[in-house]
């Protein structure tokens, strides 16, 4: 993928808006555990951030899916893991079935003011019982006449204590498994929905994670996302789109932390010489910067294929599992190479070797995507 002068001076407004927006706060949000997503959504929505691919008439910037790419890996050179996370569920998580199934009236109503920034999103999948197994979510809605009534609870919901609307995936009839699923769009003061408790995390922690409990909550049943009973199917692609996110972000997040250590080792003094002049720390940097290549190019590779209406779920799975185990090495490695110093938590490898474990288990764990990519090289896993 050959990317042109737009894109590149795209990539500068995006990196400033990082290094001026988010960085310097990155240590306040960290010790309060949250950030003010209403007033940084709307900031990011100026830029055009939280609709790159959306409809102009919804507000969204119409744009190819290589703006996406190149927003989200900036969006991974970060401080701080908890707000791009955030902003990755509101502009590729809890939007995209939205903006793809949704009725004209849902797009109107909860899609633009999540591209404007001015209404934070959420997206509500896993369940206490029911994580990387989606099929086995037990979360229900019931039909009264035009309204669905919703019981259940929600679990790891990212940026839901914040949310004015959540994209539920919840059980709509009694077919087991997979079947009977539907999306719909629950707005947080519906009464009957509530936060039961915001979690306390080993790392992101400025995003604001909770566990959400609905009871009895009424919503119309033209909430619905799409086609009832096709949720699972719909969920299913918008996963794709989220794994493609933690993919690309995934190598901006590495690509800086590589960076920030090489700098370091070649200022560090060790045994009459320079850190960076043994060869076990040169050649692990840079066997890590090749790694960080290859993702960047396979990267690449799918995302022309999004752009041309290609399955990608092969490729989305290889980038999702890849960034995961990358990520950790990368994190792993620069924190070595800073020795005591980097187990500090003034120290910035401390919050980044937290932050980044996360991508190995969020959208889907290593585990399960090594079972999609077995079975579609059709072994029984």
């Amino acid at each position: 993928m050959r990317l042109t002068d737009e894109h590149a001076d795209f990539r500068a407004s995006v990196r400033t808006f990082v290094e001026t927006e988010i960085n310097p706060r990155a240590d306040e949000w960290e010790a309060a555990g949250t950030f003010p997503a209403h007033d940084l959504f709307p900031k990011a929505a100026a830029l055009g951030l939280l609709g790159l691919e959306y409809d102009p008439q919804y507000g969204g910037e119409g744009a190819d899916h290589s703006f996406q790419m190149v927003a989200a890996e900036e969006f991974g050179r970060a401080d701080v893991g908890g707000v791009p996370m955030a902003l990755g569920v509101q502009s590729m998580m809890a939007t995209p079935s939205l903006a793809r199934f949704g009725s004209e009236k849902l797009k109107r109503d909860f899609l633009a003011p999540a591209i404007a920034g001015t209404a934070v999103a959420s997206i509500a999948v896993t369940e206490p019982d029911a994580g990387s197994d989606v099929a086995g979510l037990r979360t229900r809605a019931v039909r009264d006449g035009d309204d669905w009534v919703i019981t259940g609870r929600k679990t790891y919901i990212t940026n839901g204590t914040q949310a004015d609307w959540v994209c539920l995936l919840v059980r709509t009839s009694d077919e087991g498994g997979h079947r009977g699923i539907s999306q719909v769009v629950v707005p947080t003061d519906t009464p009957g929905f509530a936060v039961a408790k915001k979690l306390d995390k080993l790392g992101n922690r400025c995003s604001d994670t909770a566990e959400l409990v609905l009871d009895e909550v009424r919503v119309p049943v033209a909430h619905t996302i799409g086609e009832i009973g096709r949720g699972f199917q719909q969920q299913m692609q918008q996963f794709v789109v989220e794994r493609m996110y933690a993919a690309y972000s995934t190598v901006g997040s590495c690509e800086r932390a590589l960076e920030r250590t090489r700098e370091y080792v070649m200022q560090r003094q060790v045994f009459g010489g320079l850190l960076g002049s043994k060869q076990h720390v040169a050649f692990r940097l840079a066997d890590l910067s090749a790694q960080v290549d290859l993702l960047r190019s396979h990267n690449a590779a799918v995302c022309e294929a999004i752009i041309a209406g290609e399955d990608v779920t092969r490729g989305a799975t290889v980038a999702k599992l890849t960034a995961g185990r990358l990520a950790r090495e990368v994190a792993d490695t620069c924190l070595q190479f800073h020795g005591g110093m980097g187990y500090m938590e003034e120290t910035w490898t401390a919050r980044f070797f937290r932050d980044v474990r996360l991508g190995a288990i969020g959208g889907g764990a290593d585990e399960v995507m090594l079972q999609v990519l077995a079975r579609m090289d059709g072994l029984p896993a």
